[in-house]
């Protein structure tokens, strides 16, 4: 009998685990995700091209025939996604910088630009969101740190604008609109310059609320 009343007792908690596991799992399912933040946004600056470069390819070191072999040339990728995580297909990047000398292609900064330096450069993203630039690590020039403009377009809309900034340089504590951002602000626009198997490489995710 003492052994039926035991195996009655394991009978009862088995059954008991399995009706409470389902209401377990679907707890755990009914937790809400983290919300995920925008990539944050900033000026578009006074150098944005008066009007769009006849080369406007994603590869900023050839511009036409002409070889740009200045500076440290760097790959700038990452992925355009929503705020639940999904790539926005389609999505148009743009970024445009200095040269190694500091100087835009910009009647505002006197065209003084090297004129192998393409300076801008977009692509339009597939089904993965994904994109790549081949591009020169950014440099310091007259009141502002090292830093490469950013825009995502979605056919007429304007997503975002912001800035990439360069981990660790010591000018990011000195430049008046990175030091206006908060510690989670400036971990998303600020990423390193790393070594890799194909040269300097930076990863820059942006999310949109497309």
């Amino acid at each position: 009998m003492p052994t039926d009343r035991s195996s009655l007792l394991r009978r009862r908690t088995v059954a008991t685990a399995l009706v409470a596991a389902p209401a377990l799992w679907l707890g755990l399912r009914a937790q809400p995700t983290a919300a995920r933040r925008a990539t944050p946004s900033q000026t578009e600056g006074p150098f944005y091209p008066v009007a769009l470069p006849k080369d406007s390819d994603p590869d900023l070191l050839r511009n036409g025939t002409l070889v740009y072999a200045e500076g440290q040339p760097a790959w700038v990728e990452g992925q355009v996604s929503d705020l639940a995580g999904k790539p926005v297909a389609g999505a148009r990047v743009e970024i445009w910088q200095c040269d190694h000398a500091g100087h835009y292609h910009h009647p505002g900064d006197g065209d003084r630009a090297d004129r192998r330096f393409q300076g801008f450069g977009s692509i339009t993203v597939g089904a993965d969101g994904r994109y790549r630039f081949r591009t020169l690590k950014p440099v310091a020039y007259a009141g502002r740190t090292p830093h490469i403009h950013v825009k995502v377009k979605l056919g007429q809309r304007e997503l975002l604008t912001t800035q990439l900034y360069v981990s660790d340089d010591p000018g990011n504590t000195r430049d008046f609109l990175w030091r206006r951002l908060d510690e989670t602000d400036r971990a998303a626009l600020t990423v390193p310059f790393a070594t890799g198997s194909d040269g300097l490489r930076a990863n820059f995710p942006i999310v949109v609320a497309a």
